[in-house]
């Protein structure tokens, strides 16, 4: 009788330990992001269909990203208005370089309350309307309220490509340099 009874305990406990298994994977699962959601993580883009000069709004986690082909003027004029006294950085380790040409990369939202700057190219600057805060065309800040330069997103160069939602070693450097804050 003892025999029999045991063997019902075992049965049940692994019954039990089974439901309970299939519990936490159900769990797990509803957890989990969507595969919609992770895809919606990554974004991919082609530098070399922009045009210099050009700025063009692209989406990143429904976040605006300034992309922009830096002119050979945008870029003597980040070298001679280097910074390095007031931010501890150059203009010019804000932009991304591929190949020959820089880009300027870099989440479309105010550093001060999170507005949607306005690009202005007779000026080649950004206007935050909503308080006078004002980026120049490397997106780093020349008029405050705002704190500090756009934000740049985490990316990852694969030839002339840059892959945004990926921590390269190029972001991983400006990170580490305090060119950017994490987004």
């Amino acid at each position: 009788m003892s025999d029999r009874r045991d063997f019902m305990g075992m049965a049940l406990g692994a019954f039990t330990g089974l439901g309970a298994l299939g519990a936490l994977y159900a769990a797990k699962r509803t957890w989990d992001p969507l595969p919609s959601v992770k895809a919606a993580g990554f974004t991919t883009l082609d530098l070399k269909d922009y045009k210099e000069g050009v700025l063009v709004t692209e989406q990143w986690r429904g976040k605006p990203i300034f992309v922009m082909k830096m002119t050979k003027e945008m870029v003597k004029k980040a070298k001679k208005e280097d910074v390095a006294i007031a931010t501890g950085h150059s203009e010019l380790e804000r932009l991304i370089k591929v190949g020959s040409d820089y880009f300027m990369v870099c989440v479309g939202l105010c550093t001060h309350l999170g507005c949607i700057p306005g690009y202005r190219p007779e000026s080649q600057d950004f206007l935050c309307a909503c308080h006078g805060g004002m980026y120049d065309a490397t997106a780093d800040v020349t008029k405050a309220p705002p704190p500090r330069g756009l934000d740049i997103p985490p990316f990852k160069l694969d030839g002339t490509k840059i892959a945004l939602g990926e921590q390269g070693k190029e972001y991983k450097k400006m990170l580490a340099d305090g060119i950017t804050l994490a987004v």
